[in-house]
């Protein structure tokens, strides 16, 4: 981080997209700002390394070559909300923060999911271009109110939240899906919680605000859109493949699927001519969701204050990969940090249902340490299998927890403990609890050592496969058979047991990704009983 007193003149930014100049001119006060937004990959990695802070919105990909050449870089501000223009990891090597606006947009997206649902209702669109045409045809525009009719919301962080927020007020019920929020948050959003087959059972209207994560990735395909009610309608402001686009144009074309308003594509610009050649039934938008001046302004004046305030010697609010720790506390936590993420991860992959409650016990000479930070970490491990690598961060985890109702406690403990250092998540759920405790082996080897009442030594690693069981003769030799069968590679495996032939846990370390229909059928095997797998 650099020094408060470093002089203003030493600091050069560079905009290298276009931005309103109302956006950054609260880079003025601390640097020389350069406006250059026609420049070739070439000539950024010439230029780049006599910038200290770079300030973008999507169109300059920020690669690892860029970051390499950029020799004085600190930090790198997205004007926008997410991050894949830039390598992260890269700058995190490299040390640099990178900085976005994550709630910048979030009125702008809300509202447009609201105007696509009202124009998909009401045709607006077909019917404005038949006027305009010199056409009068009332019959054949006759639309659906909104009021007393269901809205499903999958997804309820902000985005979502304020959708579900203004719906209520035109009248309609509202259905949710999110698996971080708990019953008390939605019952103050007025939200009734299910599953998404549950919410898309209920539902006249469907709009999507989750992340894109292989979890979500065409999570309403073929077979969830037939369980939907008969003429029920989409609405997609959130990521391109969220929806199953073949799966969409054939409901729509059967009658399932009365019609779908998308403004995010599984390509853009958008490719899929059969979505364009569902006439009327379709209103198709260009990624506008972000696309208001207000939006736009907010974005990028937010990005440029976080980069004002750490050219300055503050701390970034928003930085998605470099938690603001003082730099002596950084170098004694560093070696726990990606355990403490991984070890959040795995209980909320473990957990059954939305988690209510989160425990972080630090035992043996992490009891005498600041490890705020360490929590902050597990939260993030935590939360990300559900809202995705873009959506948390180390600045944003403990809010997100916090909106969503989950109430967090940190606890030192001077409990006896055989390691040196060791972390323990308790997540509990309306369901259960579970317990994950991991320590470092060696310098740099996360591993777990307990889950539940069950001792292990697990390398946190690859796709995990916890198979609680019954311990009798040959269940183990039923399951390697099967992932063999199905050419999965073990390349480790552990066995936690409080009895002999009692209940037992196994977990298995996989080189391979195992397919749903494989989780199946272990699943099936007798014996055996909530199998999960838990991807490191």
């Amino acid at each position: 981080m650099p020094n408060a007193g470093t002089a203003v003149a030493t600091f050069r930014v560079l905009v290298s997209d276009p931005i309103e100049e109302t956006g950054f001119s609260a880079l003025h006060d601390v640097a020389k700002v350069d406006v250059k937004t026609d420049l070739t990959p070439e000539q950024l990695l010439q230029v780049i390394g006599e910038y200290d802070a770079l300030m973008v919105r999507s169109q300059t990909k920020v690669t690892a070559a860029v970051i390499e050449a950029g020799k004085k870089l600190r930090i790198i501000g997205r004007a926008g909300v997410g991050v894949d223009n830039i390598d992260v990891p890269a700058a995190t090597r490299r040390g640099i923060v990178v900085v976005n606006s994550p709630a910048g947009n979030t009125i702008a997206a809300a509202e447009h999911t609201l105007a696509l649902m009202l124009a998909l209702a009401r045709h607006v669109a077909p019917a404005d271009a038949s006027v305009k045409r010199g056409e009068w045809k009332r019959s054949q525009f006759t639309g659906a109110e909104l009021f007393n009719k269901t809205l499903g919301v999958l997804g309820l962080g902000k985005i979502g939240s304020h959708v579900a927020k203004v719906a209520q007020a035109m009248g309609m019920k509202v259905v949710g899906f999110d698996p971080f929020v708990t019953p008390e948050r939605a019952e103050e959003l007025g939200v009734t919680l299910g599953s998404v087959e549950d919410v898309v059972k209920q539902a006249d209207f469907i709009t999507v605000h989750v992340p894109k994560t292989p979890e979500t990735t065409n999570l309403l395909n073929a077979a969830m859109l037939a369980k939907a009610k008969p003429g029920v309608r989409l609405i997609n402001c959130a990521r391109g493949g969220i929806i199953d686009e073949a799966a969409l144009v054939d409901a729509i074309a059967s009658g399932q699927v009365a019609g779908a308003a998308l403004d995010v594509f599984e390509k853009e610009p958008l490719e899929n001519d059969a979505l364009r050649q569902l006439g009327n039934k379709v209103v198709l938008t260009p990624h506008l969701g972000a696309s208001t001046e207000e939006a736009q302004l907010n974005v990028a004046i937010d990005v440029a204050e976080q980069i004002a305030e750490y050219l300055r010697g503050g701390e970034a609010r928003s930085a998605v990969n470099i938690p603001n720790l003082r730099p002596e506390l950084m170098a004694s936590l560093r070696p726990m940090f990606g355990l403490a993420e991984k070890l959040g991860s795995v209980a909320a992959q473990l957990a059954d249902g939305p988690i209510e409650a989160v425990e972080i016990a630090y035992l043996g000479s992490l009891a005498d340490q600041e490890v705020k930070p360490l929590t902050t970490a597990v939260m993030k491990g935590l939360l990300t299998p559900a809202l995705g690598i873009d959506g948390v961060n180390f600045v944003n985890a403990t809010y997100l927890a916090k909106e969503r109702g989950v109430h967090v406690t940190e606890v030192k403990s001077q409990e006896e403990t055989e390691y040196v250092d060791l972390i323990r998540v308790r997540v509990r759920t309306q369901e259960r609890e579970r317990v994950v405790a991991g320590t470092l082996m060696g310098n740099d080897i996360l591993s777990i050592v307990a889950v539940d009442e069950y001792a292990f030594n697990l390398f946190i690693k690859g796709s995990m496969l916890f198979a609680p069981h019954q311990d009798v003769p040959g269940t183990i030799g039923k399951v390697g058979t099967l992932l063999g069968e199905n050419n999965l590679n073990i390349f480790g495996m552990q066995l936690g047991r409080s009895a002999v032939r009692g209940p037992a846990l196994m977990v298995l370390n996989l080189d391979d990704e195992v397919p749903d229909t494989v989780l199946d059928q272990v699943r099936k095997l007798p014996g055996f009983f909530d199998v999960k797998l838990v991807k490191a």
